[in-house]
């Protein structure tokens, strides 16, 4: 959409080296007229002889009195000079005509009064020659002093950073030749800034103050403005050019210089008891060039952040942040922050035409400063804004962005090179999910990194699974109603901090993924939410915009902008933080336009279903950019319904008729739900709820699955893994290491969160998070904790060491019902197998109660089988019923197979068996 904007004046805008005459209306050539009256023009109106003597030498070369008359004009201090104000730098006003008075120094600061002066002048020298008239003339047209400039020295290219001084004096500088303009530019207009132009900059809706600002070429030289509000004045410095600006009022500062190009020059800012010595922000060309605005109107920009937000850089020379923002609806953008003490009157950004995009360079500025949009609205009104792009934010609560750079090495390189060689469903995927805030509360993300590491490695996980951490307002959300997009939060650190924690993971190696939420965000007035006066990021149908769950707003994924900012946000945590997988959060509310929705609270599609197929095309773009650039990344969908295709390729249209949704491995829900349902009920009653076990076998192959005892199911009411399960306190935990020891054998890839690896008692609470005291060797029932804690690692260890139990989690060729049907006895049993058919047999008894020679069909070319594990074990805290030597198989078919083992069936246990 393109800006709101208004006509920015006949300010030419400055291109690199090129020089642009502005032709003046009559009517500006009738003002200049009368601002820039001369004494030549007195004279006329005094006599008529004056008028054409005048006349006549304007069209004549310069006479030899005037050449002697400019060599005469060099700056020197007088008698009034000494008087003035120490702040401003004065030149000496010398007359040059034969006779003529001693023209009044001053330091008049409107044309007005240099016309009066001018005029008193004419009365007193009617009779001057016309060489003193006309350089009289000159003199009257410039700004406020004859300002000098050298042909033989240029301004360095590069710099020096802004220098504070104890006083605004300014040194006096050696008076040099006048490149004087030629007689047919000198019909000099005025170089203030126009009405029209300076209330647009007073109220913020300016949409190109670099053409109005700095400096540009004109009739009559080059004309400087600024605009620096609170300042008392404002120097030019160009080489050997030193030229007070006249004060316009109301911190407009404006001169005409007789030059024949813009130069390389500085700005002496005077403030009260200081002078800042500093480039000029509208003297820059934009830091965006025509394939970045190409690509963000397109929606197609997949590196937006080296783009938008604040970066600090090197600009044509100068050392400083470039700014920008994409505000389409806005009538005008200001950067506001700590280095102009959050007023940004002075720092109009500009409009890179239809993109929506606003951008601005400031000079000096760098790393560490906070900094926010402040952005005029539609109706005229206000609004501080943060960053969507900011890579850094402040501590919460406190809301301002932070200007960053990153100088982390990596140590990683080994890792990245080995993660991209097996596919994640063909791999060990076992995943330690973490509340980074309060797994071991109050350390920092390096100090995570010096304790986190070691102890999931000590566990066997393959992953970990961080819970968001992109910055978040309120920690009770958990990260879930993300603010800053692109901000590790900085409760725990640095951006760089956080990289440091990811790369000690993976020179651990251990994998690290990511919670990511794409489907919402929350309404904060300083956020997202009508970030520019209007809808923008959300859709613009409030029914569409507003989640009727969480009270957040939901993307508009059909606005191509707001997709580009999502999936160039998937590749910014996997290609700048090296994040190994993306969870992504709540896929089933994007997906359905009847979310939660009664009748009448949504509209149907363009096909007339409830299917939203903007969401469709973004998971769909998201998933085929992020596996096409970053190889070895895996994306996960936490999706709960029977949506099909989660993980089927973009490109493979399914029944339903749409394309894949491209995800690479699915939360099974299902498996989740079912499962814990049937472990909550008594023993006694899981005969009729056998099929709550064994249902996920029914669509196993239909997605490549996670299977998730996540956050989720132990908190708030849900209690903890170990309290779910019915029974005294053995009961339950002999339990929950069954259940752990089913769900490892299972098809699909597995999830544990923090606290339940050692069957912790209580709901998970982000405020303290795990009880950690269970392990303390002071506590009396620390061994219960210990064990389980155990046994979550030898199920890791051999889980890793035995490629039947996930080289084919996705082909229903690695897996063989044993028995699935004894409900009565409350056991399940089967075969995982590898590609080169290597079995090893899982058998769960989910009954309290000892088995004796439970006999079990199995393959006749296995000679015997060993125990791999058993959660029955002393060791992990259980009643230690084993099968401790080799079980060799018998002749006596049974369950369909030619051959049957007998086993020792422990209480609410699971066992694995591998072949001897």
């Amino acid at each position: 959409m393109t800006p709101r904007s208004e006509s920015s004046g006949s300010h030419p805008k400055k291109t690199a080296g090129e020089k642009i005459p502005e032709q003046p209306t009559a009517a500006q050539q009738k003002s200049a007229a009368k601002k820039t009256a001369v004494p030549k023009q007195a004279a006329a109106k005094k006599t008529t002889a004056a008028k054409k003597a005048a006349a006549k030498k304007t069209a004549s070369a310069q006479s030899p009195a005037t050449k002697a008359a400019a060599k005469k004009a060099a700056p020197a201090k007088t008698a009034a000079a000494k008087k003035a104000t120490p702040a401003k730098t004065a030149v000496a006003k010398k007359a040059v005509a034969k006779k003529a008075a001693p023209a009044k120094a001053t330091a008049a600061k409107s044309t007005a009064k240099k016309v009066a002066a001018t005029k008193t002048a004419a009365k007193k020298t009617a009779t001057k020659k016309a060489t003193a008239t006309k350089a009289a003339a000159k003199k009257a047209t410039t700004a406020k002093a004859a300002a000098t400039r050298t042909t033989a020295a240029k301004p360095p290219a590069k710099r020096a950073p802004a220098k504070k001084a104890a006083t605004g004096k300014a040194p006096a500088k050696k008076a040099t030749p006048v490149q004087t303009v030629p007689p047919e530019m000198e019909i000099a207009v005025s170089p203030a800034v126009g009405a029209a132009d300076r209330d647009r900059l007073l109220n913020g809706t300016h949409h190109d103050p670099h053409a109005v600002l700095g400096a540009h070429p004109v009739p009559g030289g080059v004309a400087f403005r600024a605009f620096r509000p609170y300042a008392l004045s404002v120097t030019v410095v160009a080489g050997e050019v030193r030229a007070e600006l006249q004060d316009d009022g109301e911190g407009f500062f404006s001169g005409l210089l007789p030059l024949r190009e813009v130069p390389e020059y500085r700005l002496l800012v005077g403030y009260e008891g200081t002078v800042l010595d500093t480039e000029d922000a509208y003297r820059f060309l934009p830091t965006l060039g025509d394939l970045d605005l190409h690509l963000i109107g397109e929606g197609r920009h997949e590196e937006l952040w080296t783009a938008l937000g604040a970066h600090p850089t090197i600009h044509e020379g100068v050392t400083g942040t470039r700014f920008s923002v994409w505000a389409p609806n806005a009538r005008g953008v200001r950067v506001a922050g700590t280095f102009n003490f959050w007023d940004g009157t002075g720092h109009a950004m500009r409009s890179l035409g239809s993109s929506g995009v606003w951008e601005l360079f400031l000079p000096d500025i760098g790393e560490g400063e906070l900094y926010k949009f402040e952005i005029t609205r539609h109706d005229g009104s206000k609004t501080l804004r943060a960053d969507p792009m900011a890579r850094r934010t402040e501590v919460p609560p406190a809301t301002s962005s932070v200007i960053t750079s990153s100088r982390y090495e990596w140590g990683d390189a080994e890792w990245l090179d080995r993660r991209a060689q097996t596919p994640a469903h063909e791999a060990p995927f076992s995943v330690y999910e973490v509340h980074l805030a309060s797994w071991r509360p109050g350390l920092t993300y390096r100090q995570l990194a010096d304790q986190l590491p070691g102890y999931v490695k000590n566990l066997g996980f393959t992953h970990v699974e961080l819970m968001p951490v992109a910055e978040h307002p309120f920690g009770g959300s958990w990260g879930y109603q993300v603010t800053g997009f692109y901000a590790p939060t900085a409760r725990l650190g640095t951006p760089d901090d956080f990289r440091y924690l990811v790369d000690a993971l993976h020179r651990a190696g251990i994998g690290v993924l990511m919670d990511w939420v794409p489907a919402h965000f929350p309404r904060d007035d300083w956020a997202l939410a009508e970030f520019d006066g209007r809808p923008l990021y959300e859709h613009e149908d409030p029914l569409r915009a507003a989640h009727p769950d969480w009270g957040t707003l939901e993307f508009d994924f059909g606005r191509r902008e707001v997709r580009n900012f999502l999936v160039s946000n998937a590749l910014y945590w996997c290609e700048e933080f090296h994040i190994d997988g993306l969870r992504v959060d709540a896929v089933a509310s994007m997906l359905y336009l009847d979310y939660s929705r009664e009748a009448g609270q949504w509209t149907p599609n363009e096909h007339g279903g409830r299917e939203n197929l903007d969401a469709v095309a973004f998971l769909q773009e998201m998933n085929a950019t992020v596996y096409r650039r970053v190889p070895g990344v895996v994306t996960i969908a936490e999706e709960s319904t029977a949506w099909d295709g989660v993980t089927r390729a973009t490109h493979h249209e399914g029944p339903s008729g749409f394309g894949g949704l491209g995800f690479g491995l699915k939360w099974n829900m299902g498996w989740m739900h079912d499962s814990l349902q049937y472990m909550s009920h008594e023993p006694v009653h899981r005969k009729y709820h056998h099929h709550e076990m064994t249902f996920s076998m029914v669509y196993a192959y239909s997605e490549n699955y996670v299977l998730p005892i996540s956050h989720d199911e132990v908190v708030h009411g849900k209690r903890s893994l170990v309290s779910k399960m019915p029974g005294d306190w053995w009961q339950q935990r002999a339990g929950h290491r069954a259940y752990l020891g089913f769900m490892w054998a299972h098809p699909g890839k597995q999830l544990l969160f923090m606290g339940q690896e050692f069957a912790q008692g209580a709901e998970w609470s982000e405020a303290h998070g795990p009880d950690w005291w269970l392990l303390d060797p002071g506590y009396g029932a620390e061994p219960d904790h210990r064990g389980v804690r155990d046994l979550v690692r030898d199920l890791n260890t051999v889980y890793r060491a035995t490629p039947a139990l996930w080289r084919l989690d996705t082909d229903p060729a690695g897996f063989e019902w044993i028995v699935g049907d004894a409900a009565d006895d409350n056991v399940l049993a089967f075969l995982r197998l590898d590609p080169e058919g290597t079995p090893i047999l899982a058998v769960s008894n989910f009954a309290p109660v000892i088995r004796q020679d439970y006999r079990l069909g199995v393959p006749e070319d296995v000679p015997a089988w060993h125990e791999a594990v058993n959660t029955d074990a002393a060791r992990y805290g259980g009643s230690d019923v084993t099968n401790p030597d080799p079980v060799k198989p018998e002749a006596q078919p049974w369950h369909g197979r030619p051959a049957s083992i007998r086993l020792t069936l422990p209480p609410l246990s699971t066992v694995w068996l591998c072949p001897a």
